[in-house]
C-alpha cells in the first residue's frame, strides 16, 4: 500500500489530517514512527476558494479544492485516502463551563474509563440554544467523593464522580456544511477538531501547557486562541480577523490589485514601523500601460500595524476576560501564516506585556527520507501547524480506538444475573418441545416435534 517506509512503524495506523482554511486547503498524511515521533508521508495542498473567515460559503468550491489537496497527497504518499480527520473554526464558535455529577453503581470495582465515558456523554445531551450543537467535551478537573483537583481519577474507590467541563459548540449548519463537502469529496469523517485545539497539540510542549500558555493561530480568515494553565484547556475562542483582513486593508491603503497587495505583505511586510528606514521604496507595475506605483516601506507597514494591533486587541480582552492574565508564564505562541509576519512577536509583546516566541510544528516531526527535501522543509513553517495538529489528534485517537479493542473487557457491561435466569439450557428446551435429537451438534432443522 506505501513505499519507502521503515518496519518499525509498520504497525502504526496511517492517518489523514485535513484543513479547510480561508486561504488553502491541506492535506497531511502520516503515521507515528518507531520513535514516537511523527512520520509524514504525503502532503497535498490547494487554493481555498470556498471558505470565507473559517466558514464553508461555496461547497462545490471547496469540494473542488478538498479533490485536488486529497489527489495531491495519495500519490506521493501511495496511500488511498478514504477517512479524514477535519478542522473547524469560524466566529460562530462558542465554549463555555459546566460541571457533571455521576454516582456510581458498581461500588466493588474502581473508577474505570467507561465511568468517565459516561460522565463525557451525559454532557453532550445539555440543552444548547436553537441551531448550535456540542463540538467538543473536555473533561478539566475531578472531584472524586469530595475530594478535588484529581487530573486522572482512573483506578481509584469512590461513589461520586464529579467534573468540570470545557464545552465547545458550534453552528448545526456550518458543522452540516464541513461535513457535507468531506462527503462530497468521497471521503469520510473520523473526527471534527476544533483547529485551535489541533495547533496547540502540534506546536506546544506539555511544559508550557503546564505553566500557563496562551496559543494565537492567526489564519487567513480568522485568528485562533487557546488558553492552557496546569496542563488543562481552560479558554478557547475565534476572532474573525485574520492575514486576508491586513491584505484587503494594503489593498485599499496603497491602491493595488489583491495579488500584489498579498505579495507586499509577504515580502515586505513587517508589523513595526519604527523598524523601517524613510528611504526605503518598492515599485509596483502599473495596469496596461499605466506608470508604476511608488510605495514606501514604512507607509506598509503602518498599514499592517493597525490592523495587527486591532486583531492583538481583541486577543487581549479574551486573556482578561478569560481571568488567567496572571497566570501565563510561557506567555504567548503565535503560529499560523500569519505569525511569519517580521517583528510580529514585538508588537505582541509590546501590546499584551506577555513573553512571546513563534510556534513551529517540527519538533514532532520525525526525520523524512521519503519526502523530498524542499517539501520536507516546507513543513517545518506555521503555516502547517493545523495540519499537522489534526494529523496528531487523528493518531491518537485511532491509538485510543486500537487500545480499546485490545482491552474488551474496559467497555463491555457485565452480564445481569436475572438475565442469566431467564435463559433456558438444552435440556430444558428439548424438555418442553418433547424434541428427539439425531445428532450431537443440534440445529433448528435437528428438532423433529
Amino acid at each position: 500500500m506505501e513505499k519507502g517506509t521503515s518496519t518499525s512503524s509498520k504497525s502504526s495506523p496511517i492517518v489523514v489530517g485535513l484543513d479547510i482554511g480561508t486561504t488553502k486547503i491541506c492535506v497531511i498524511v502520516g503515521r507515528r514512527s518507531g520513535h514516537g515521533k511523527i512520520e509524514i508521508l504525503g502532503i497535498g495542498k490547494a487554493e481555498s476558494a470556498g471558505v470565507t473567515r473559517g466558514v464553508v460559503s461555496n461547497i462545490q468550491k471547496t469540494v473542488q479544492g478538498i479533490l485536488q489537496a486529497v489527489d495531491e497527497a495519495s500519490v506521493q504518499s501511495n496511500v488511498d485516502v478514504k477517512i479524514v480527520n477535519v478542522g473547524i473554526a469560524g466566529q460562530h464558535i462558542k465554549s463555555l463551563q459546566h460541571r457533571g455529577i455521576f454516582t456510581r453503581k458498581d461500588l466493588n470495582n474502581e473508577i474505570q474509563r467507561k465511568d468517565i465515558e459516561k460522565l463525557i456523554e451525559d454532557m453532550y445531551k445539555l440543552v444548547m440554544p436553537p441551531g448550535e450543537e456540542i463540538i467538543h467535551v473536555l473533561p478539566q478537573e475531578f472531584t472524586v467523593d469530595n475530594e478535588p483537583g484529581i487530573k486522572d481519577p482512573i483506578g481509584m474507590a469512590g461513589v461520586r464522580l464529579e467534573a468540570n467541563f470545557h464545552i465547545i459548540s458550534g453552528h448545526v449548519s456550518a458543522v452540516k456544511n464541513i461535513l457535507k463537502c468531506v462527503t462530497n469529496a468521497g471521503l469520510e469523517t473520523q473526527e471534527l477538531i476544533l483547529e485551535p485545539l489541533a495547533s496547540s497539540e502540534s506546536v506546544l510542549s506539555d511544559e508550557e501547557k503546564e505553566a500557563g500558555v496562551v496559543l494565537v493561530d492567526i489564519g487567513g480568515g480568522t485568528t485562533d486562541l487557546a488558553i492552557f494553565h496546569e496542563g488543562i484547556i481552560r479558554h478557547t475562542a475565534v476572532i474573525p480577523f485574520g492575514g486576508n483582513s491586513i491584505t484587503e486593508d494594503i489593498r485599499e491603503g496603497c491602491a493595488v490589485m489583491r495579488n500584489q497587495a498579498e505579495l507586499l505583505k509577504t515580502r515586505f511586510g513587517s508589523a513595526l514601523a519604527d523598524e523601517n528606514k524613510e528611504n526605503e521604496i518598492i515599485c509596483v507595475p502599473g495596469l496596461r500601460g499605466r506608470e508604476p506605483k511608488e510605495i514606501s516601506v514604512k507607509n506598509l507597514a503602518y498599514v499592517i500595524q493597525a490592523r495587527m494591533e486591532e486583531i492583538l486587541e481583541h486577543v487581549y480582552y479574551e486573556i482578561k476576560s478569560s481571568g488567567y492574565e496572571k497566570k501565563l508564564i510561557a506567555g504567548i505562541v503565535i503560529t499560523g501564516g500569519g505569525a511569519q509576519l517580521k517583528h510580529l512577536s514585538q508588537l505582541v509583546e509590546y501590546v499584551t506585556g506577555l513573553d512571546c516566541r513563534v510556534g513551529y510544528p517540527n519538533e514532532h516531526l520525525a526525520k523524512n527520507e521519503v519526502l523530498p527535501k524542499n517539501v520536507y522543509d516546507d513543513l517545518k513553517s506555521p503555516l502547517f501547524a493545523t495540519g499537522i495538529g489534526l494529523l496528531i489528534k487523528g493518531i491518537q485517537k485511532a491509538e485510543e480506538i486500537a487500545e480499546s479493542a485490545r482491552q474488551p473487557g474496559v467497555f463491555v457491561e457485565k452480564p445481569q444475573p436475572e438475565k442469566a435466569k431467564k435463559s433456558f439450557g438444552l435440556f430444558d428446551k428439548l424438555l418442553q418441545t418433547g424434541a428427539k435429537f439425531i445428532k450431537d451438534d443440534i440445529k433448528d432443522e435437528d428438532y423433529i416435534k
